[in-house]
């Protein structure tokens, strides 16, 4: 970083399940840092991922997704959703703008960023929409919130993040950066790599296992050759389930291991020897240890 004046601040998106928030940050910081799936509410807690532009570290909050929740955990990952928006110099309001019913869905949060000074509009998915119904959504939208800026992106495909990254950096505060340079995200390794794994298993198993799954990183060991030794224990609620997980004669928690494995031998670029282990654990979301290791409160 050279001497010239640097600009720092937070950056929270915000938006319902499946509106691409996790895919809108790693396209913004270049790198994964939060696990993407077809699976929606996949994002539990708040990841902090670090993106740079010119002289500017932009700190990106990817939210838990917000919606009405129902169950104990659903209710923390809200919480920790809208506990977000305090303290943050910009809020990033993303829709899914394939969605039909976007505008009446967007009003729930409308209502929550009512009262921040800076938010923005950011349309997602916009290959999945005619000009004319984007324009009109656009319109729409800003009639129920005063948006500063408002832009169209497909974060999938990188298509306009980097005038929205610009942008974002133009507007945070004059400040010395608060993460050093070469670090990427504040999650802990341990937990980083239990996402990853965490991925795989929605990946792979999306049509067969709910949401019921909490993935540990149990014990991490580094060799001096370079290489990882990682334990991981995936826990489910039901004994159903750990056979769904297992597959016939372990076949699937093989071909889960090996799809977290090679992703995280790419990200950590070493050799990874990964080690899965499956255990039933009734009520697990329950649990108040479990919450404290997400971040989330009870």
């Amino acid at each position: 970083m050279n001497s010239q004046k640097t600009r720092c601040g937070f950056v929270s998106v915000l938006g319902l399940p499946n509106a691409g928030k996790s895919t809108l940050v790693n396209a913004l910081v270049g790198q994964k840092v939060s696990i993407v799936s077809r699976k929606v509410q996949t994002t539990r807690t708040r990841i902090l991922g670090l993106a740079l532009h010119e002289n500017n570290q932009i700190v990106m909050i990817d939210t838990p997704g917000v919606f009405s929740p129902k169950k104990t955990l659903e209710k923390s990952m809200v919480s920790a959703a809208l506990s977000s928006i305090e303290g943050t110099d910009i809020i990033i309001h993303l829709v899914d703008a394939a969605k039909a019913n976007a505008v009446e869905e967007a009003k729930a949060i409308q209502a929550q960023i009512k009262d921040h000074e800076m938010v923005i509009l950011v349309l997602n998915k916009i290959d999945k929409i005619s000009k004319d119904k984007l324009l009109k959504l656009s319109q729409d939208l800003n009639e129920g919130a005063d948006y500063k800026a408002c832009f169209m992106i497909s974060a999938l495909k990188n298509s306009g993040v980097g005038d929205l990254k610009a942008f974002l950096a133009e507007k945070l505060p004059e400040q010395e950066w608060i993460f050093p340079e070469d670090q990427i995200t504040d999650m802990p390794m341990r937990l980083w790599a239990a996402e990853i794994t965490r991925e795989k298993v929605y990946d792979l198993l999306h049509k067969e296992l709910p949401y019921s799954i909490f993935v540990q990183t149990e014990d991490w060991e580094e060799f001096d050759n370079g290489d990882v030794k990682i334990m991981q224990i995936l826990t489910v609620q039901k004994s159903s389930q750990k056979s769904i997980v297992l597959g016939k004669k372990g076949s699937k928690i093989k071909e889960i291991g090996q799809a977290a494995r090679m992703e995280l031998q790419a990200l950590l670029d070493r050799k990874v020897h990964l080690k899965l282990h499956v255990r039933v654990q009734e009520n697990w979301t329950e649990r108040p240890e479990i919450y404290a290791l997400f971040g989330l409160e009870l």
